[in-house]
């Protein structure tokens, strides 16, 4: 007989907020699950990154409309960088990697936000990139008055993006993704007895 007895409890919920340049919210993550500090990799935990995973949670955008996660995510949030990176498990079992040029990000208590700066990479699983937005990045850098501070931040972000992917630096390393989800999975299905 299954028991109802879970280690679910050291993953932490987080809610991640992104806003536009000019703070009004662009959209939520409303269920978020934190690896905690002990499960992460040696590499991760070294570079103090925030490892997320959500699975159909609900996301709400500025204009209040929802909609559920169509797969599963693991989201890394490195500190100091002007990016942060999805990996989605598809069905198929690939991992794309989504990755946001967005502002550093800021914690506070247990939501996690930063300033989505719309330009964004895509790494499919067969390795190949995609540069996105860029006319939206360049329509909102006039629209949201970006610095010239912003615009070399967000081009630096890119390179360093595509440098990372180049060598399957972290965070694009499909085994430590998918060991990820399997343990956050594992800990939230009922034990045995």
């Amino acid at each position: 007989m299954a028991q109802k007895e879970t280690n679910s409890s050291i993953y932490k919920c987080c809610t991640i907020k992104s806003f536009k340049h000019n703070g009004s919210l662009h959209r939520m993550w409303l269920v978020n699950w934190q690896v905690p500090k002990e499960r992460l990799h040696p590499d991760h935990a070294a570079l103090s990154l925030e490892v997320l995973l959500n699975e159909h949670t609900l996301i709400r955008e500025a204009d209040g409309k929802e909609w559920i996660s169509r797969v599963p995510a693991v989201a890394f949030f490195f500190p100091g960088e002007w990016f942060n990176v999805v990996a989605l498990l598809e069905e198929k079992g690939g991992i794309r990697y989504y990755c946001n040029i967005a502002s550093p990000p800021f914690r506070y208590h247990n939501v996690l936000t930063y300033i989505d700066y719309d330009l964004d990479l895509l790494m499919l699983p067969d390795g190949s990139v995609h540069e996105l937005d860029r006319d939206e990045f360049k329509k909102h850098s006039v629209e949201y008055r970006y610095g010239a501070d912003v615009i070399e931040q967000a081009d630096r972000a890119l390179a360093r993006l595509k440098d990372r992917m180049s060598r399957t630096d972290i965070p694009f390393r499909d085994a430590e993704v998918r060991r990820y989800y399997k343990e956050w999975k594992d800990s939230v299905r009922p034990k045995e007895s």
